[in-house]
Order: C-alpha cells, then structure tokens, then sequence
C-alpha cells in the first residue's frame, strides 16, 4: 500500500480536558467537520477496540445524512485528554487518523494527522497530488469550525 500523510494545526482558546471532551463527542462531529455525519456503533466509542463509523459526501435535498463515502473506524489508542488514534477500516478511507491536544498555557492546540493508505494502486498515487491541495483545505476549514466549536463547548 502506499501512504500520504498530512498534518494541520490549530490553537484552540480553552483548556485540553475541554477540547478533548469536544473532540470525543463524536456523534457532534458533523458541527464542525466538513461534509460529515457520525454515529457510534457498539456503545460510546470512548476508549481502545471503541468502533464509529461515518458519512462524508454530499448532503442532498430530503435527505436526512449526507450520501457519499462510508468510513469505518475502530479505535487504537486512547490517551486522555492527549491523543486519540483511530484506525479508519473502509473500502476507500484506511490507514490512522491522529488527534493530538498540547496544552499551552491556559489553551490548546490541537493537531490532526491523516495517514492515508492511498486507493486505487498507482492511479491513487498518481491522483493524490491533484487531490490532497483539496483534502487539505477540507482539513484546515474543518480546523477552523472545531476551534469554534470546542472554545464554546459543553456536555
């Protein structure tokens, strides 16, 4: 397989144990993740073998969920409040995606690594430089909507 990485971070003006508790909301992720509807499968996803599984595509009219790619995942490692790591299993998303929250002073930052199996064989290697620009996009306006999210965030 071969496999792109791609990091972003951003501060987060609240303290780790209040941006952890509203990364790990995870059936609210869809308020700040782009183009995406979670939902816990076999309990709260909090902790080690926790699995979720996601929907990220289009959000078409009468529709309820957003239609576009499944993403399952089942969790790896769970070090609260620092770093959570979870190991995407779909047919299109694999490889782990990592949440990390540093403190700093009173706030935060946190920082999201997606290491990407690439699909397809070589024609998801050769497609990943035209798409990661985008990806990468996606990954930084979902930052900036977290940010939001976890500064005002409550239980």
């Amino acid at each position: 397989m071969h496999m792109r990485e791609l990091t972003e971070r951003i501060d987060v003006e609240a303290p780790p144990e209040q941006v952890w508790a509203a990364l790990t909301d995870w059936t609210r992720q869809g308020e700040w993740m782009l183009a995406t509807d979670v939902e816990t499968v076999d309990g709260p996803a909090q902790g080690v073998k926790g699995r979720l599984a996601a929907r990220t595509g289009l959000k078409l009219p009468g529709r309820r969920r957003h239609v576009g790619v499944l993403d399952t995942m089942v969790i790896t490692e769970w070090e609260p409040p620092r770093r959570v790591v979870v190991q995407h299993t779909g047919r299109v998303v694999r490889g782990p995606g990592i949440f990390e929250v540093e403190p700093r002073g009173e706030a935060s930052s946190f920082v999201w690594t997606e290491q990407l199996w690439l699909p397809l064989g070589v024609v998801g290697v050769a497609g990943w430089p035209l798409a990661k620009p985008f990806v990468a996009l996606g990954v930084r306006l979902s930052l900036r909507r977290f940010a939001a999210f976890a500064q005002t965030y409550r239980a």
